[in-house]
């Protein structure tokens, strides 16, 4: 019998087990909505993030190396070549992580089309007059944020208050490190969004996370273009001027908006089915396969 490995660590959604020189990340079915674990388990989820994360990393190696080593179970140590961790566990290198959010929106959409009601901006960046919801940006914008612990809210930063972030657990490299997350994010998104749209998929934002390596190298890290770290709408009835159905977990959080009060965050039966069902034509859609 093999040992119990306990995770070294645990996020709202990932699972993660030290590995000696390498570490294990496993998607759980978890799903999280306003940073709120809800009670519900969406089976599958978990297996549709690993392998969808695996796609995007293995696409854009030519843009940024990341830290994905296998997510192939024979791979890891004998606790894992179990069902339990099949199809939604990475083995990954150990990074040390940047603490910074990096997300890029393409579209004005959410807080952001919230924002720029009130004020014609979005995370202090002044956009075009006249913008409708959901309309595309004329480029995308990078609006990193700290990151929260379990619990607690992001906050949505300027690039030059990334720039002090960094120089505090960095000193002499917060300038270079913000620089080269914001040119790596902006990079990545573009390629992706391109391709994405070829397969009918509009991504509207999505946030990306970074870590330095042994060599103190900039390495892509955490997860990639998921329907939990994205929002995807279906190209094919586009139409700016209000909001658009989506791929993505933005269909819990709008049950979850309309219900409030009256939910103690656990979704209904047919919710959460609906939920994995767009997670799962998602990834038909975007890789071409259906997911084993």
């Amino acid at each position: 019998m093999s040992e119990i490995l306990k995770p070294v660590k645990e996020g709202k959604v990932r699972e993660i087990y030290d590995n000696g020189d390498s570490l294990i990340m496993v998607a759980t079915d978890r799903i999280s909505c306003f940073d709120v674990i809800l009670k519900n388990v969406i089976r599958k989820k978990g297996t549709v993030l690993t392998q969808m994360s695996k796609f995007w990393f293995d696409m854009t190696e030519d843009i940024l190396p990341n830290h994905m080593i296998s997510t192939d179970t024979a791979d890891m140590p004998k606790f894992f070549q179990t069902e339990e961790f099949n199809g939604n566990s990475m083995m990954c290198k150990k990074l040390t992580m940047l603490p910074i959010e990096c997300i890029v929106r393409g579209y004005i959409t959410g807080s952001g089309w919230a924002s720029y009601q009130k004020n014609g901006t979005v995370c202090g960046i002044t956009l075009p007059e006249g913008l409708k919801e959901s309309d595309k940006l004329p480029e995308p914008i990078y609006t990193p944020s700290t990151k929260a612990e379990i619990g607690d809210h992001d906050e949505n930063i300027s690039f030059e208050q990334s720039i002090d972030v960094l120089e505090k657990q960095f000193p002499g490299k917060g300038r270079e490190y913000a620089e080269k997350l914001r040119d790596c994010t902006i990079a990545l998104y573009k390629k992706c969004a391109d391709y994405a749209l070829t397969r009918g998929i509009i991504i509207a934002d999505t946030k990306f996370e970074f870590g330095l390596n042994e060599n103190g190298e900039i390495i892509l890290g955490d997860e990639m273009l998921t329907p939990d770290s994205s929002r995807f709408w279906p190209a094919d009835g586009y139409e700016p001027g209000h909001s658009q159905p989506s791929f993505d977990k933005q269909f819990a959080r709008d049950w979850l908006k309309e219900n409030e009060g009256k939910h103690d965050w656990e979704l209904p039966e047919d919710i959460a089915a609906k939920t994995i069902d767009k997670y799962l034509e998602a990834y038909k859609l975007l890789t071409g396969k259906d997911l084993v």
